[in-house]
């Protein structure tokens, strides 16, 4: 019998946009748990939720493997995790109550469960883990299997409800530094042959993800750190490469997706890093976040060196006033100048873009839409301003907000306040950019089946384009939504 059962609630399933686009990634944040408990002499297992059908996998999970403990530990690498989207909150919901009617004790750790923590106490877990999970769920089982006799109010980190009924929440535990004392992932317990599958017939190679750093140091003010906080540590060079040349000689895979928030952000760290690359010969193509700002020659002929294909930046808008409404600590020229860099050395390029920040109006719309077409990106994506819990942003727009405060899935769209302009100008604004940029990228790379669909994008571009315009001549402006540095 297992005595532990690990799983997440992110299910590509139920996320269309995504499950169409099929780039899944096992929960890394998870198997870091479980190979932390595993280290520790527990008998663990692990119910994958990115490729299940649904909720009914986790039951016959639960029947399978009869744990005493069931432990959702959501994966704080991935993005849409932090974003909390409500589908999966239902999914961890149903999956908590299955858990209990299974008599398993639960626990939660999770950007949201950290947020909120009391409707998870409430829906039946027995214990949340706030922010970094690893230790504090290692002491908190040392306590259950008695192992220790440590009081729970002892441990960092933890929330319960006591005897009275009373929501307990201890103070928050410091962050791990040693990253390098932490094991490799739990990559065993993952169906490694599926995901390889869904890879190879839908792109034609293998791609596997890493961390080399937990945090992030900056001030985006529309950035929500439940877990890490402003606080940033690195693993060291050394210790990435050796991960990754035992990643590559057990599982072969052709990409690698650095899923930092920043890659290298320490001195010398991406230089170190490709001299080691190349003396153990692991040089894997990989795509990685970086800063705009950070980005100088030394930098891109490094990335280059290590092997870096792609490098998504979060530009975020090429509004200047934006910029700086957001905290961003980055200049449109910095954008400007990474792109120019590292496309010298043959990387390509992402960018992030996000519209419908406090403020912006139809000219900033059209300041981002020119540094589009002047940094000639590789790929974009796009989103709206996401208020998250935390952050100074959602304190700025909160009674702007209805009842609603989380999108459904990843291409839910909606505005959750009220900006500039309405949900619907963004959505159509969504498809007049995408229009632009294909047959701007179809024309840059000759690919001439999409070059053949040029009459369809320009049809689509002018026609966006004249409801943007309609939409903008009917909305009055919300003087509530100026950028506070005007």
């Amino acid at each position: 019998m297992t005595q532990i059962l690990f799983g997440q609630s992110y299910f590509l399933r139920f996320d269309p946009k995504l499950w169409e686009a099929m780039q899944p990634y096992p929960p890394l944040g998870t198997l870091y748990a479980a190979s932390y408990l595993r280290e520790d002499g527990y008998a663990v297992a692990l119910f994958d939720a990115m490729l299940a059908e649904s909720e009914e996998d986790w039951a016959e999970a639960l029947d399978q493997h009869k744990p005493e403990y069931a432990i959702l530990f959501e994966d704080n690498f991935n993005y849409l995790s932090k974003m909390c989207l409500l589908r999966m909150r239902e999914a961890a919901f149903t999956m908590i109550k299955m858990a209990k009617e299974h008599g398993c004790t639960v626990i939660l750790c999770g950007a949201d469960a950290t947020d909120h923590t009391q409707e998870y106490i409430a829906q039946g877990s027995d214990f949340v883990l706030l922010g970094e999970g690893e230790l504090t769920l290692g002491e908190l089982m040392a306590r259950l299997t008695g192992r220790s006799d440590a009081p729970f109010d002892s441990i960092l980190g933890l929330t319960w409800i006591d005897e009275d009924g009373s929501l307990i929440r201890n103070s928050r535990r410091p962050d791990i530094r040693d990253l390098d004392g932490l094991p490799f992932p739990a990559w065993d317990l993952v169906d490694i042959s599926r995901y390889e599958k869904f890879w190879r017939e839908r792109h034609g190679y293998y791609s596997m993800n890493m961390v080399t750093t937990r945090g992030c140091p900056y001030h985006c003010n529309w950035c929500a750190k439940p877990i890490w906080g402003q606080r940033y540590n690195t693993r060291s060079p050394e210790n990435v490469v050796a991960e990754m040349k035992w990643i590559y000689a057990e599982y072969h895979p052709d990409h690698i997706w650095f899923a930092d928030d920043i890659l290298g952000l320490k001195p010398g760290w991406i230089e170190r890093f490709a001299v080691l690359v190349t003396q153990a010969d692991v040089a894997i193509p990989f795509k990685c976040l970086q800063r705009a700002d950070l980005i100088n020659e030394k930098i891109a002929a490094a990335l280059a060196s290590a092997g870096c294909r792609t490098v998504w930046i979060g530009a975020e808008s090429g509004a200047q006033k934006i910029l700086d409404a957001m905290d961003k600590g980055t200049r449109v020229e910095d954008i400007t100048t990474a792109v120019r860099l590292l496309q010298s050395y043959g990387i390509e390029v992402g960018f992030f873009l996000q519209f419908g920040y406090p403020g912006e109006t139809w000219e900033d719309v059209r300041q981002t839409l020119q540094m589009v077409r002047d940094c000639a990106p590789d790929d974009i994506g796009i989103s709206v301003s996401y208020p998250l819990p935390g952050t100074k942003f959602f304190e700025r727009v909160k009674l702007e907000m209805g009842q609603v405060q989380n999108w459904v899935d990843s291409d839910d769209m909606a505005m959750l306040y009220r900006g500039s302009y309405p949900t619907e100008f963004y959505r159509i604004l969504h498809g007049r950019v995408h229009h632009e940029f294909r047959l701007r990228h179809a024309w840059r790379k000759w690919d001439w089946n999409k070059i053949a669909r040029t009459p369809y994008y320009l049809l689509g571009m002018a026609r966006t384009e004249m409801r943007l315009r309609k939409i903008v001549r009917e909305t009055a402006p919300n003087p509530k939504m100026l950028p506070e540095t005007q």
